[in-house]
């Protein structure tokens, strides 16, 4: 059978949540079954999406692989689901990280086991199902999907503060959910009661047809894109709605904060090029000007927070605000270079981050804490473990020759272009961010060995294979994207060329009181 035959978005999907309803099925007493079970699912729907890569066409810039089938014929809403390369490159990056986070999870994970696998599988089938939706309805089902199991990963298997954080993290997250659903009613019955039919009214790409050519009202559409955008904006987070990130990244076991950074944070920025601009391109450059002031914002004020951080995965945390504020501020620059950076950003974002919380938890199985004025000469002791560490540090800080350094020069060139305050501001925090990498890295791994440290004895072990197993696949990946990144360019340029054409069309509305 033809590769192209295959129901292939929905065998990636969920061959996950297979593996999950397996898995509730075996006994407890059998560990070591639980966690090859969950391996092998998440590593078989990794190989389905190396595949889903290797048969996309860069080239045809209509989605590929399209699956259509009517779900509530009376309202038009449908499972449809399609990729383009935008779509492609994130549904890859999350089942890489999956089957990466689930092996790493191997060892510290030693209560509540099937339960923590069946929670981390479901995870992936929401986001995934997240990349891949072409109705809106069906987006929406998936966007709530994954709140759950991360909300049971980290209010279970979190720090002594979990409860707080996951509670945090589900009201800020519900709060934009919900104004998102009504946006996506209100489109909906616009659309219906334009054409008259429900057809198409939660489709996306006929709603986005009908935005480019009729288009939506100016107030609708200024109330529905702050909508989305509210919700996107808290998923990436922006500031200043950012506040749950910190508390959720410290309390969230190793794995889930791995793909709270790498995967959850991407589904914010993924939104608003795929939703909020192409539906609402108005709305979108009425609002730009703020973003754009609020992405500064963010990306200074994560770089100085992260600063005086004591907890090294906190400081990470806040570096992700950072990070993302350059994503937000390459999408709504309008700017083709900035767009693509913004991507190519939120790939390395996931790549690095998630290489650093995965060292991270590394270290905090041995010495079961995080704090950075008790560490010291680590290097001595764990050698091998420093030069891993220092690898994503230095990538995380933008070193020419990692991947790390291209989405921050695109994003960099196209902020130059749309303004060169802006793309001042932007260039000034990569300094800070030089800053507070560094002085984490000082900290932690030179001089003499701490009391702290000398006090665990043989149990301050260098990293093992399998920990090593974990990050290398990341570290190949930073390498061959900073040395090749037209592998990640010539795969999103179709996705660019899109959404750039549909918003450039269009004029800013004027906010309604002012009309």
């Amino acid at each position: 059978m033809n590769v192209a035959d295959l129901p292939l978005l929905s065998l990636i999907t969920f061959v996950p949540l297979i593996g999950a309803i397996v898995i509730a099925f075996l006994p407890r007493d059998q560990p070591g079954l639980i966690r090859a079970v969950a391996l092998a699912s998440a590593l078989i729907s990794f190989g389905l999406s190396l595949l889903l890569l290797i048969g996309f066409n860069p080239t045809n810039p209509a989605f590929q692989y399209q699956e259509v089938h009517d779900w509530i014929p009376a309202f038009g809403i449908q499972y449809k689901v399609g990729v383009d390369g935008l779509s492609t490159i994130l549904v890859v990056l999350t089942t890489t990280l999956s089957w990466i986070s689930i092996l790493a999870s191997f060892r510290p994970i030693k209560t509540s086991l099937k339960e923590y696998m069946i929670s981390f599988l479901i995870l992936e089938v929401g986001l995934v199902g997240v990349f891949i939706s072409l109705d809106l309805f069906l987006f929406y089902i998936f966007w709530e999907v994954e709140l759950v199991p991360m909300y049971l990963i980290i209010g279970i298997w979190g720090g002594a503060n979990r409860i707080y954080a996951t509670l945090k993290f589900v009201l800020y997250t519900l709060v934009g959910s919900l104004l998102m659903l009504v946006a996506i009613l209100a489109t909906a019955f616009t659309f219906q009661n334009a054409t008259g039919s429900w057809v198409g009214a939660f489709d996306f790409i006929t709603l986005r047809n009908f935005a480019v050519t009729s288009g939506f009202v100016g107030n609708l559409q200024l109330f529905a894109f702050l909508a989305f955008f509210l919700a996107f904006a808290i998923k990436v987070p922006m500031f200043p709605v950012h506040t749950w990130l910190p508390d959720a990244h410290t309390e969230a076991p190793t794995a889930g904060s791995v793909m709270l950074a790498a995967i959850l944070l991407k589904l914010g920025a993924y939104g608003m090029i795929r939703f909020a601009v192409p539906l609402f391109p108005g709305a979108a450059h009425t609002f730009a000007p703020i973003i754009i002031v609020l992405s500064l914002i963010g990306i200074v004020y994560g770089a100085i927070v992260a600063l005086v951080q004591p907890d090294w995965k906190r400081l990470i945390a806040y570096s992700s605000v950072t990070h993302m504020g350059f994503v937000t501020l390459g999408i709504f620059i309008f700017q083709e270079q900035g767009l693509q950076g913004a991507i190519v950003q939120m790939i390395n974002h996931g790549l690095i981050t998630g290489g650093l919380f995965l060292l991270v938890g590394v270290m905090y199985e041995r010495t079961h804490d995080r704090t950075i004025a008790k560490f010291g000469g680590l290097a001595g002791r764990t050698p091998v473990y420093t030069a891993a560490f220092g690898f994503f540090v230095f990538a995380s800080a933008g070193l020419p020759g990692l991947s790390g350094f291209v989405g921050e020069f695109l994003v960099l060139l196209g902020s130059f272009a749309f303004n060169p305050w802006v793309g001042a501001v932007t260039a000034s925090c990569m300094i800070w961010a030089a800053a507070y990498l560094l002085y984490m890295f000082q900290q932690i791994f030179t001089g003499q060995l701490s009391d702290f440290l000398r006090g665990l004895g043989d149990h301050l072990t260098d990293i093992s294979p399998i920990e090593m197993l974990t990050i290398l696949p990341l570290a190949a990946l930073i390498v061959a994207f900073g040395l090749f990144p037209g592998l990640i360019l010539h795969l999103v340029q179709g996705s660019v060329t899109t959404v750039l054409s549909e918003v450039q069309a269009v004029s800013a509305i004027h906010l309604f009181f002012w009309q």
